[in-house]
């Protein structure tokens, strides 16, 4: 009997979860289907008791699923590292973002300025807040509404400077990704997964999620623009 299994995932990794979902069907027979929305819809999902066998999230937010127990106890598994790049439409001037100060810089000048509502999204606030710019900037910061990519807003020219993961830029078309953040201040959002705890198909679940840390997945990690974890 074919088992399936079904779960949910920030867009984050919706790229690299294709790929590993369907190298791992292959191997395995499984048929597994991976919905990929906001992560702070995502969450609410899994905590309002959704039928779920895993979630794909920012470590942080597997941890409080795990808290609140809609995630079993000892069932994270570290997947991804994911770095913020920096995006232009295409054609538009490209800023220098090479070291802190250009990049500054290059937030200062912009027009109009946009990043995720997640983990990286709250870093890049503190960064901001660092250089004390947060109230020079506020009127400019255009929010992305739930599940629509940063990069997206950036091609329609309804963005001038957008921050996003590298792995969620770098395949859109109509923008130019001018860069990973500088050294000194790249955000690092590790993105694990957790078996849910309303599963039948738990070991199912470790199956995968073991396949998807092999050095044979590392490959496609990468190829998303993400490092394994």
């Amino acid at each position: 009997m074919t088992t399936d299994i079904k779960g949910i995932s920030s867009m984050a990794t919706r790229l690299v979860l294709g790929d590993l979902v369907a190298a791992f069907q292959q191997q395995s027979g499984c048929r597994v289907a991976v919905e990929s929305v906001g992560g702070v819809d995502a969450a609410k999902r899994v905590q309002a008791g959704e039928a779920l066998d895993v979630v794909i999230l920012a470590s942080d937010a597997i941890d409080k699923l795990i808290a609140s127990g809609q995630v079993l106890a000892g069932s994270r598994v570290d997947l991804v590292r994911s770095g913020v790049a920096v995006a232009v439409r295409a054609g538009a001037a490209r800023p220098d973002i090479s070291t802190e100060d250009a990049l500054r810089e290059a937030v200062r000048a912009a027009r109009s300025i946009s990043y995720s509502t997640g983990p990286s999204g709250v870093a890049l606030a503190g960064l901001f807040e660092r250089w004390g710019m947060t109230d020079e900037i506020k009127s400019r910061i255009i929010t992305p509404p739930p599940g629509i990519p940063v990069g997206s807003l950036v091609a329609r020219g309804e963005v001038e400077l957008g921050f996003q993961q590298l792995s969620e830029l770098m395949h859109l078309e109509g923008i130019t990704v001018l860069g990973p953040l500088p050294p000194a201040i790249q955000i690092i959002t590790t993105f694990s997964a957790g078996v849910c705890s309303a599963t039948r198909h738990a070991d199912a679940v470790r199956a995968m999620l073991a396949f998807m840390t092999t050095p044979q997945a590392a490959e496609a990690k990468r190829r998303q623009g993400m490092d394994p974890a």
